[in-house]
């Protein structure tokens, strides 16, 4: 399995990391991004990827957006040069209007920065969108275009959004935790519609455990919950789940 979006960086896993990481092993997890949310963030993940054999994305989140240096794509490019290794994509990056921690004009302003660093360096992108799925698809529209590759990590939307976000743009949905909560109902339908050529898995760790794990700290793990949940729904079995989520990593990501 891979979990295509986790943040394994993250100081709440300090004092047990490499324990965390061997239960991801033992679940069958062989491939975990730990996703980078700010310049120091994405650093941090950079350095965790590369201590532990990881893969790690760089970028701004749309909380983190109102900080962002004004000349972002060299902010990266110095965040490459003080790497041991190369990340895998950009992000994540997008807009929250949710909790609006950033104004939405700077949000919009650091996600077309980062759509067109990732398309000059030819890497994927990570996408975060929260209740703005209006100016998110009109960004998309004037940025990403074939051949770019992304994915809209912790989808959580309708039908209609996921048929957009694929058949229109050909980006991936990042399925997480919240699809086993009992309440989801309309995210597992808009999931069948894409069926398993549209998604990955994801945990999103430490955040959003899935069933029967919720309530707790988020890992890698976990995502062989969510994997099971989708061979129930799809009525296949959970070994077919891992290879095509697997392989749509692969190709979303690289080998």
């Amino acid at each position: 399995m891979t979990d295509t979006h986790a943040h394994i960086h993250d100081a709440k896993f300090d004092v047990d990391r490499a324990a965390t990481l061997a239960r991801a092993k033992a679940a069958g997890v062989k491939r975990i991004v730990t996703v980078g949310c700010d310049l120091a963030d994405s650093l941090r993940a950079l350095a965790t990827a590369a201590e532990f054999g990881l893969a790690a994305s760089i970028g701004v989140h749309p909380h983190e957006a109102r900080d962002a240096p004004d000349d972002l794509p060299a902010a990266l490019d110095c965040l490459l040069a003080e790497s041991p290794i190369r990340p895998v994509a950009v992000g994540e990056t997008g807009l929250d209007y949710y909790y609006d921690h950033s104004p939405r004009a700077i949000q919009r302003s650091v996600m077309v920065a980062q759509i067109r660093y990732a398309r000059e360096r030819a890497l994927p992108v990570i996408f975060h969108q929260r209740d703005a799925v209006g100016d998110f698809v009109a960004i998309l529209r004037d940025e990403f275009a074939p051949p770019m590759r992304g994915v809209v990590h912790c989808f959580t939307g309708d039908e209609d959004q996921a048929r957009t976000f694929v058949d229109e743009f050909g980006l991936l949905l990042g399925i997480g935790g919240v699809m086993t909560f009992k309440n989801a109902q309309g995210l597992r339908e808009a999931v069948k519609a894409v069926g398993l050529g549209g998604i990955v898995l994801e945990t999103d760790c430490p955040y959003l455990a899935p069933e029967p794990h919720r309530g707790k700290r988020n890992e890698p793990a976990f995502v062989a919950a969510t994997a099971g949940r989708l061979a129930d729904l799809f009525e296949t079995e959970l070994d077919e789940i891992i290879a095509r989520t697997d392989a749509n990593a692969t190709a979303l990501f690289g080998p």
